[in-house]
C-alpha cells in the first residue's frame, strides 16, 4: 500500500510518501513562502527523488481541515486534481488528528492546538487505547472552534495530564500556564507542527478500512464561517 500524504493545514506546508507502514520520503517547509509556491515543487522534488511513479500510487490523504481557509484549499485543489488525474481516490484525514498521530503511543490525554483568531482555537483532545494489535485514536474531546478558557476548563475537569502542540501554543502559552490546573507538557519541536507523514500515515490505517472519497466530493472541513462570509452576512 503506498500513500501520498498532503498537509496545508497551517504555517507548515508538507508532502510525504508511505509505503507498508515506511516512511519513503517527506519534504515539509515552513518559512514565509505562500503554500501555493511551495506545494507543486515539493511534490515534484519528492517524486524525482524517490524514483516515484504516480500511477502506482493507492490513494492520496489529504489533511481535511480544520485550519487556514487558504491553505486548506490549496491542499484539496492539489489533492482533487492528483485524485481526478490519475483515477485514485482520496483520504480525508482531519488535521488534529493528523496532529495527535504525531504523538502516536503517549499516555494521557494529547491536545492539538491551531491558532483560529479572534480569540478562538482549533481543538480536540485525543487518547491512545490498545485495540487489538495497534493502537487506536479515540475522541476525547470533539473537534471544534472555541474560546481557549473553555476548553482549559473541559481539560481540567478530565483530572488528566495533557500534552499540548499545535501553532496555537506559542500563541497562547501565558494563557496555558495561568489557567490549566491539571498537568501539562509541550510537545518539542520534532512534533509539534503538522506533518504529512502523519497524514499519509494515519491516510494508510483509513484507507485499509475503506474510509475514501471520490476526488470530486472531496470538500475541506472549515468548522466556522470564514470572515468574508460572516461580513457577507452582517452586511
Amino acid at each position: 500500500m503506498k500513500i501520498l500524504g498532503l498537509d496545508t493545514s497551517g504555517l507548515v506546508a508538507g508532502a510525504a510518501v508511505v509505503e507498508d507502514q515506511v516512511l519513503l520520503a517527506e519534504y515539509a517547509t515552513n518559512y514565509k513562502k505562500t503554500h501555493s509556491q511551495t506545494l507543486l515543487p515539493m511534490l515534484d522534488e519528492l517524486r524525482n527523488m524517490i524514483e516515484l511513479d504516480l500511477d502506482t500510487l493507492d490513494a492520496v490523504a489529504v489533511a481535511s481541515g480544520p485550519g487556514s481557509f487558504t491553505g486548506l484549499r490549496i491542499g484539496s485543489a492539489t489533492a482533487k486534481g492528483l485524485g481526478l488525474a490519475l483515477k485514485k481516490p482520496l483520504v480525508e484525514v482531519p488535521t488534529l488528528e493528523g496532529l495527535a498521530w504525531n504523538l502516536w503511543g503517549a499516555s494521557g490525554l494529547v491536545c492539538p492546538l491551531m491558532d483560529a483568531r479572534r480569540g478562538q482555537v482549533y481543538a480536540a483532545a485525543y487518547e491512545y487505547v490498545p485495540e487489538k494489535e495497534a493502537l487506536g485514536l479515540r475522541t476525547v474531546i470533539s473537534p471544534a472552534a472555541v474560546e481557549l478558557t473553555e476548553l482549559l476548563e473541559q481539560l481540567n475537569g478530565l483530572e488528566r495530564e495533557v500534552i499540548f502542540l499545535g501553532d496555537g501554543v506559542p500563541v497562547y502559552l501565558d494563557r496555558i500556564r495561568e489557567k490549566t490546573r491539571v498537568p501539562y507538557r509541550l510537545a518539542p519541536a520534532t512534533c509539534n507542527r503538522q506533518r504529512a507523514a502523519s497524514i499519509a500515515s494515519l491516510g494508510a490505517v483509513y484507507f485499509a478500512e475503506g474510509r475514501t472519497v471520490s476526488a470530486r466530493d472531496h470538500k475541506p472541513v472549515y468548522l466556522r464561517k470564514s470572515q468574508a462570509e460572516r461580513e457577507a452576512e452582517n452586511a
